[in-house]
């Protein structure tokens, strides 16, 4: 007792849906709010720290003092030694913390290094929600370090 119709769905009918779900995609995807993930934030962390350490041993190396920009205002810490920067997205929450004067001259907004090895000290912190990453020079030894730090939600 067939009546010759069947059920399901055609290939053609199963390749234009696809064909939909695919457009769909395509256009919707670009869309979504790109966020820092935490390992994301870390590799931010981990970037400025080497950075960081890369203008302290420039500054051993080669005998002179080495200074680092860290731009709250357009988010960068920039290499005082080379041409690497660092730009910190906009959703990552970016608060630095540094010396106003150094060897009693005015170092507005940089970390500086010196021959010896020293520093003027001064911490970058990097959050995101919950969770973050403080940079921190040490100014009497140079020494730079990463430590994880729980995020103050407002």
């Amino acid at each position: 007792m067939s009546d010759g119709a069947e059920r399901g769905f055609t290939l053609l009918e199963m390749v234009c849906v696809l064909a939909i779900v695919g457009l769909l995609a395509a256009v919707l995807l670009p869309l979504l709010p790109r966020q820092t993930s935490r390992s994301r934030l870390q590799a931010y962390a981990l970037q400025t720290a080497t950075l960081l350490k890369a203008d302290r041993n420039a500054a051993i190396r080669y005998g002179t003092a080495v200074a680092t920009l860290v731009d709250a205002e357009t988010r960068t810490v920039r290499s005082g030694a080379t041409a690497d920067a660092i730009l910190i997205p906009d959703d990552v929450r970016f608060d630095a913390l540094l010396s106003r004067s150094c060897n009693r001259q005015a170092v507005p907004s940089t970390i500086s290094f010196f021959a010896n090895g020293t520093s003027c000290g001064g911490a970058i912190a990097l959050t995101r929600f919950d969770t973050g990453f403080e940079i921190r020079v040490n100014w009497l030894t140079g020494k730079i370090e990463i430590v994880p730090r729980r995020a103050i939600v407002n």
